[in-house]
């Protein structure tokens, strides 16, 4: 009994410094940039963010509960669930488990057909967490909604996220009518890691004959490379509140089973072989960059030395499945009509606009949408009453707008 008490004292005065150190940090170092409203909410947000990761990493060290798990724990307890109005039901494909939102009002016809999957780096994120966002946008543009949920970190690798969203929506394709979607109004979407599955999908399904096409591609500040990360963004926005560089990366490497001790190397882009970079510079070099995203005191020499050994070790980051920047232009020139939305103080901003430019050079219609005061997850916080920031209705209220011309 005394030695339970001791514990108890302890663990709660390891929580409480722990805290108090967090907070101190938080109100001396971290620095949000000028043009982000609400800045002691912001501030409040991502003391309770950062809190909720360092406890999650203690208990992992622990060998309490990984990191990830505790994470999405808490993260499903506080986030509130609203339909908005719309039918909603939990099935499975498979082993799969999907979320269906369907609009209650009556139709006289078949309904437009969205395709979502979450963003949250195979770590964060989920049916539930995003479940306002999707119950919004199937109500707000009259439109059947599937929700993908896919497996995750620490218990599941690369590719396993990519199989389970190509999986789910193969079998979704394959069986419109029952769920009243038409096809020729198909649109696949995704926040983040997500948009980044979109990219992929629609890359790996342009030859399913027996498959509808998609009609258009939504992708909310997606991440569509893991090869450069000295881009302007990744530089400017190497410590942004929310998904700094240094976390991105062992989001990354955790993901494709990559040993943490790589990152230095991926960093300077050491595991690059020079052909390499010869063939894909015109696609991931800063060059692509327009200038007034670009800062001049922010230029390394990229990429560095080349190091046989870190190629190796890393060599799954130039898939497609990793990185479907580098898709051929045969293959690029193919994809449907995109919609790409990024924020500026989010370190994958670069990523949307090398994206944007690929498609933009195979003639595929781009529809842009960038977000001067936006942060990377700002889509999450768009019905968050006094955690709500301009940029998150910004965000929202642009893709309803883009679905509903489709």
């Amino acid at each position: 009994m005394i030695l339970a008490i001791i514990l108890f004292m302890a663990a709660c005065l390891l929580v409480l410094g722990v805290s108090i150190w967090l907070l101190m940090e938080e109100i001396f170092t971290v620095r949000i940039p000028v043009p982000i409203t609400h800045r002691v909410r912001f501030h409040i947000l991502h003391y309770v963010f950062q809190l909720t990761l360092t406890l999650g990493n203690l208990l992992e060290k622990m060998k309490i509960c990984s990191m990830p798990h505790f994470f999405r724990f808490i993260q499903d307890l506080v986030v509130p669930k609203n339909n908005y109005g719309v039918s909603v039901k939990n099935l499975h494909f498979g082993t799969i488990p999907v979320r269906l939102f369907q609009p209650k009002t009556a139709s006289s016809g078949l309904r437009r057909g969205i395709i979502f999957y979450h963003g949250g780096g195979c770590v964060f994120g989920g049916l539930d967490c995003y479940h306002n966002t999707c119950s919004y946008l199937a109500r707000e543009t009259d439109s059947v909604l599937l929700s993908v949920g896919y497996r995750k970190l620490p218990d599941h690798h690369h590719p396993s996220a990519f199989q389970d969203c190509l999986n789910a929506t193969i079998h979704f394709l394959k069986d419109l009518k029952t769920y009243g979607v038409d096809p020729a109004r198909l649109v696949v979407s995704g926040e983040s890691i997500g948009a980044g599955a979109v990219a992929i999908i629609t890359q790996v399904l342009l030859g399913r004959q027996d498959l509808p096409r998609f009609r258009a591609q939504v992708l909310i500040y997606p991440i569509t490379q893991v090869v450069n990360f000295q881009l302007p963004s990744y530089q400017q926005n190497q410590n942004a509140p929310f998904l700094p560089r240094k976390f991105l990366m062992t989001c990354a490497c955790k993901y494709l089973a990559i040993d943490l001790s790589w990152m230095d190397a991926m960093l300077k882009g050491t595991n690059i072989p020079p052909d390499y970079w010869k063939k894909y510079k015109k696609w991931l070099g800063s060059d692509n960059i327009p200038q007034r995203f670009k800062s001049q005191d922010l230029q390394p020499k990229f990429p560095g030395p080349f190091n046989e050994t870190a190629y190796l070790e890393t060599t799954r980051i130039f898939d497609l499945e990793a990185s479907p920047l580098l898709a051929d232009d045969k293959t690029i020139a193919q994809l449907p009509e995109a919609f790409l939305v990024s924020c500026e103080y989010d370190v994958l901003r670069d990523d949307c606009l090398l994206y944007k430019k690929r498609l933009e050079d195979q003639g595929v219609p781009v529809t842009w949408c960038h977000v001067e005061d936006g942060f990377h997850g700002c889509i999450l916080l768009f019905d968050k009453g006094i955690f709500s920031f301009p940029c998150s209705h910004e965000v929202m209220n642009s893709t309803v707008s883009y679905i509903k011309g489709i």
